[in-house]
């Protein structure tokens, strides 16, 4: 499992933090950490390109800061 830090986009208010957290989470392997706005840091067995796939098609462009295994 590794863990993903995150720059997550279109991120400004409470509800946004909800759906990235339930977008995150609803990933196979995947648990959302910390979802703050602006950013993500979570563990998963997912590739980093579907994480970010996920979050795309629900309006919150995610960009790899710091992957670590």
């Amino acid at each position: 499992m590794a863990t993903l830090n995150l720059r997550i986009d279109n991120m400004h208010c409470g509800s946004c933090v909800r759906t990235v957290t339930q977008t995150l989470n609803a990933q196979p392997g995947t648990h959302a950490e910390e979802v703050r706005i602006g950013g993500a840091r979570i563990t998963t067995d997912a590739p980093p390109e579907h994480i970010q796939q996920a979050l795309t098609a629900a309006g919150f462009p995610a960009f790899v800061e710091s992957p670590s295994a």
